[in-house]
């Protein structure tokens, strides 16, 4: 990542920003609501913990014994972690969660719960993606990921060919690699490149609290079940990676459709390191929402098919997304600017295929 290197936003499209966002504040005062969580969100956290806890409070204590039983309790326990991360971590990570500082700390702390890093996160994704969305080595999320290519400015190679077909088997890994060694390349990567210290962070009580969960995650999900179930060793960590890969496999198929998919935009800052609109009007270019209509799949997500309200107003709670989402799409209308969504899930995923096979043609060279 050329963190060295300061990418600014052309002043473009203010009158825009300046009109959503009285619009948006407008209408919480209007109808005298807060702009965090309510009962819906607590409601929410509640249902989403229980299903991560309950099939591994039954598994320990025997209630859950026989093996196919066992690895559909698993099973659910991986729509329970994605439904943590997707549902809970995110708002209060990202302050939006509570208006009291203390609570959006603690429920930002389940991401280390279930085997992450909170403070990795919080650049990772609030920092860097939010800031620079699609922009080749800022965003994070658009980096070169191994034999991945998720925007045009990546290096081509001939593997990419077939990135349509092996991408989907490779997003399950993702919370494994979390767990397993990336969270300690980027505390080491934000600490050398001063990303810790422009967020004011204690690197010290960042490395405790990293290793001192990792430790705590794995004895409640490993040793636990080692010391108080007659389940194999194996069986174990076999339940714990596929765990991981059905949470891994959810969450990047709900976070990829939102920026890497046909019609969103990569920009390139020009020779000056610009880019050429205000940041606001770059979150429309760079992202995409899908299947606004389905209630129980906007539930189960974290709103974060609504991702154009998200990227503009993150420190917004994600349950208030569908009712500022007309708002949203009225004004960039009004200012010409585009609002970019697809119709269900099923179409984004489709786009998102397309996307992967786009880029995995070989570049056609140019001689202008």
């Amino acid at each position: 990542m050329e963190q060295e290197r300061t990418i600014t936003f052309a002043a473009t499209h203010r009158d825009f920003a300046a009109t959503l966002n009285k619009r948006v504040n407008d209408y919480f005062k209007s109808h005298n609501i807060s702009r965090q969580g309510n009962a819906e969100m607590y409601i929410k956290t509640a249902c989403m913990f229980a299903m991560y806890f309950t099939p591994y409070v039954l598994i320990l204590t025997g209630v859950i014994s026989q093996s196919w039983a066992i690895f559909a309790a698993v099973i659910v326990m991986g729509f329970g972690l994605a439904g943590i991360g997707l549902s809970v971590m995110h708002d209060a990570n990202h302050g939006a969660y509570s208006d009291k500082a203390w609570l959006n700390e603690l429920m930002g702390y389940s991401l280390n719960l279930v085997g992450a890093n909170a403070f990795n996160w919080k650049i990772q994704h609030n920092v860097l993606h939010h800031s620079f969305t699609n922009v080749h080595d800022h965003d994070e999320d658009i980096s070169p990921r191994g034999v991945l290519r998720l925007c045009p400015s990546t290096p081509w190679k001939h593997v990419h060919r077939y990135q349509f077909i092996y991408a989907w088997f490779l997003y399950g890994l993702m919370t494994i690699a979390w767990l397993g060694y990336k969270d300690f390349i980027r505390i080491v990567r934000y600490q050398r490149s001063g990303m810790a210290t422009k967020q004011r962070a204690d690197i010290v009580k960042e490395w405790f609290i990293l290793i001192a969960t990792k430790l705590g995650y794995v004895a409640y999900i490993f040793v636990a079940p080692l010391l108080f179930t007659a389940i194999p060793w194996y069986q174990v960590l076999f339940g714990v990676i596929l765990m991981h890969y059905v949470a891994g496999f959810i969450l990047a198929i709900i976070f990829q459709p939102a920026h890497v998919v046909e019609g969103t935009e990569f920009p390139v800052p020009d020779e000056n390191n610009t880019l050429e609109t205000n940041w606001a009007a770059h979150q429309l270019r760079t992202t995409s929402n899908f299947g606004n209509k389905s209630r129980w799949f906007t539930w189960y997500v974290g709103g974060l098919n609504f991702q154009i309200e998200h990227h503009l107003f993150p420190n917004i709670c994600h349950v208030h997304y569908k009712n500022i989402a007309g708002i949203v799409r009225k004004t960039a209308q009004e200012f010409g600017l585009p609002y970019k969504t697809f119709s269900t899930f099923m179409d984004a995923l489709n786009g998102h295929a397309r996307h992967l096979k786009t880029l995995g043609k070989r570049p056609t060279l140019s001689f202008a």
